[in-house]
C-alpha cells in the first residue's frame, strides 16, 4: 500500500512539471503534424490515468486478498474459540462426573461401613445369645446330671400305701437314664403288653387290666397296635375302630391309676418310613386327645428291621416327636433301634436332641438274646441314653420255643440293678410260648394259677 501511494505521487509531480512546461511554450504555437499542447497534455494525463487505474486493480485485489486472509483468521479464531469452548465444556463435565462418581463412591462406602457395622452387631449379639445358650444348656445338663446322680442313689419306691401307681407317683420324667416320678425319686415301670388289638381286642378291658394290676402288680400296660399285619392300622384295618380301640385302653388305664403305653407296632412293615404320614395323623390325633393325661406314653415304632438304620429312624422320630410335642411337651416318648429295637448301642451314638424325656427301647426274648445283648445295653448307658424295654419274654425270638428261665434271670437282676423299665409280651391266649393265658382258657379277667401259662407265672413272681 505504501508503494502505490508513492508511485501516484510520483505522476502527479511529472504531471504538473509537464503541464508548465506546456504553458510556459504556448507561444511555439502547433506542430507541423497538427498536435497542439492539448495533445501532450492528454497523453501524460493518460499515462497517469492508465497507471492509476492499474493501482487501483491492484489495490483492489490485494485488498480483497486481505479481506479473505482477515475473514479466515476471523473463522479460524471463531473455530478456536469455539474448540476452547467445547472443550471447556468436557472439561467442566468430566470434572462433574468426577465429583458425582467420587460421590457415589463415598456414599457407597459409607453404605458398606454401614452395613459391615450393623453385621458385626448382629454377630456380636448372635454371639451372645449363642453364649448364653449354652451356658443355659449346660445349667439344665448339670442339673440333669445331678438329678441322675440322686435318682441312682435313692431306693426305687415300691409301697405305694394303698394308692394307685399313678397317684401315688404322678406324672414320670426322665433324668439321666432313669425314670423318676413326680418326687423326684427312681421309678420302675413293669407291666404288660397286649398282642395285636385287632386281633385279640378282648383283653383291651378293664376287668384285664385290673386283674392284671391286683394279681401281678403291674403298673403300666402297653396297647399293640399293629400298623400291617393282623389287620393293621395301614393294611386294611378298620381305623376308626382301632383308634377306639386304644382310646378305650387308655382310658380303662386311666382309670385304675396305671400308666399306659400307646404302641405304633410296625414289625412286617419293616421301616417306619413306609406309613409315615399315617403315624403322624395317629399320634396328632391321640396326643390332642390325651394331652392332659399325665400317665400315656407314646412308643413312636415297635421294632424297625429288615436293614433299617439308626439315621433312617432318627429322621423319622424328628418328624413325629414335634407332632406329640406340639400337644404334650412333656409326656415319655420311646423310640424304637434298629434290627428289632436291639440296636441300642448304634442308637446311643447319635442320640436325639432338642427334646426332653426321650427313651429308646430295647427288646429282648431270653431264649434268644444273652449276654452280647446286654453289653450293647451297657454301651448304650454309659453313652447316657434311657432304656426302656418295652417288649420281652423268655423264650425264643418266635415268640415260641422253650423258657431260659436262667438267662431270664441275668435279665431281670441287669434291668432292676439299672433301673429300666419292662414290659412282658402278651395279654393273650394265643397258643405260642410268650402268651399269658392258657390257649384253651377263655377268660379276660379272674383266672386261676392253672389258666396261666409258666411264663405268666415266673413274670408274676417278678413283679410282685
Amino acid at each position: 500500500m505504501k508503494k502505490n501511494t508513492e508511485i501516484r505521487g510520483y505522476l502527479s509531480v511529472i504531471f504538473i512539471v509537464m503541464s508548465l512546461v506546456l504553458l510556459c511554450g504556448c507561444s511555439c504555437g502547433k506542430d507541423d503534424s497538427g498536435r497542439g499542447d492539448s495533445d501532450i497534455t492528454s497523453a501524460v494525463t493518460s499515462v497517469v490515468m492508465t497507471d492509476g487505474e492499474s493501482v487501483s486493480e491492484e489495490d483492489t485485489t490485494k485488498s480483497k486478498e486481505q479481506a479473505s486472509k482477515e475473514e479466515a483468521s476471523r473463522e479460524q479464531a471463531s473455530k478456536e474459540q469455539a474448540s476452547r469452548e467445547q472443550a471447556s465444556k468436557e472439561q467442566a463435565s468430566r470434572e462433574h462426573a468426577s465429583r458425582e462418581q467420587a460421590s457415589k463412591e463415598q456414599a457407597s462406602r459409607e453404605q458398606a461401613s454401614k452395613e459391615q457395622a450393623s453385621r458385626e452387631q448382629e454377630s456380636r449379639e448372635q454371639a451372645s445369645r449363642e453364649q448364653a445358650s449354652r451356658e443355659q444348656a449346660s445349667r439344665e445338663q448339670a442339673s440333669k446330671e445331678q438329678a441322675s446322680k440322686e435318682a441312682a442313689t435313692k431306693k426305687p419306691v415300691t409301697d405305694d400305701k394303698g394308692k394307685t401307681p399313678y397317684e401315688a407317683h404322678g406324672r414320670l420324667q426322665v433324668a439321666g437314664t432313669r425314670l423318676v416320678d413326680k418326687n423326684g425319686n427312681p421309678y420302675q415301670l413293669k407291666g404288660a403288653s397286649t398282642h395285636g388289638m385287632a386281633w385279640f381286642p378282648q383283653y383291651v378291658s378293664y376287668d384285664t387290666f385290673k386283674y392284671m394290676r391286683d394279681s401281678f402288680g403291674v403298673n403300666v400296660v402297653r396297647l399293640a397296635m399293629y400298623t400291617a399285619e393282623y389287620a393293621g392300622y395301614c393294611e386294611g384295618g378298620d381305623k376308626n375302630y382301632l383308634k377306639s380301640l386304644v382310646k378305650q385302653g387308655v382310658q380303662a388305664a386311666t382309670d385304675l391309676g396305671l400308666y399306659v403305653i400307646i404302641d405304633w407296632h410296625i414289625l412286617h412293615d419293616l421301616t417306619p418310613h413306609k406309613y409315615k404320614a399315617d403315624a403322624i395323623e395317629f399320634f396328632r390325633e391321640m396326643s390332642s386327645t390325651f394331652k392332659n393325661y399325665d400317665n400315656v406314653i407314646y412308643e413312636i415304632c415297635n421294632e424297625p428291621n429288615g436293614g433299617t438304620s439308626w439315621a433312617d429312624i432318627k429322621a423319622y422320630a424328628n418328624e413325629v416327636i414335634p407332632v406329640i410335642r406340639a400337644n404334650d411337651k412333656d409326656a415319655i416318648i420311646i423310640v424304637g433301634t434298629p434290627t428289632w429295637s436291639q440296636d441300642v448301642d448304634i442308637a446311643s451314638k447319635d442320640k436325639i436332641t432338642g427334646y426332653d424325656n426321650i427313651m429308646y427301647s430295647l427288646h429282648f426274648y431270653a431264649a434268644t438274646h444273652k449276654e452280647w445283648l446286654r453289653d450293647k445295653a451297657k454301651t448304650a448307658i454309659n453313652n447316657g441314653c434311657a432304656l426302656f424295654v418295652s417288649e420281652f419274654s423268655i423264650c425264643d425270638a418266635s415268640g415260641n420255643g422253650g423258657l431260659d428261665i436262667a438267662e431270664a434271670n441275668k435279665w431281670i437282676d441287669f434291668l432292676n440293678k439299672n433301673g429300666i423299665s419292662f414290659v412282658g409280651w402278651s395279654m393273650s391266649n394265643k397258643a405260642e410260648t410268650s402268651a399269658m393265658f392258657q390257649s384253651w382258657c377263655g377268660k379276660i379277667s379272674g383266672f386261676e394259677e392253672s389258666e396261666l401259662t409258666e411264663w405268666a407265672k415266673w413274670l408274676k413272681d417278678v413283679i410282685r
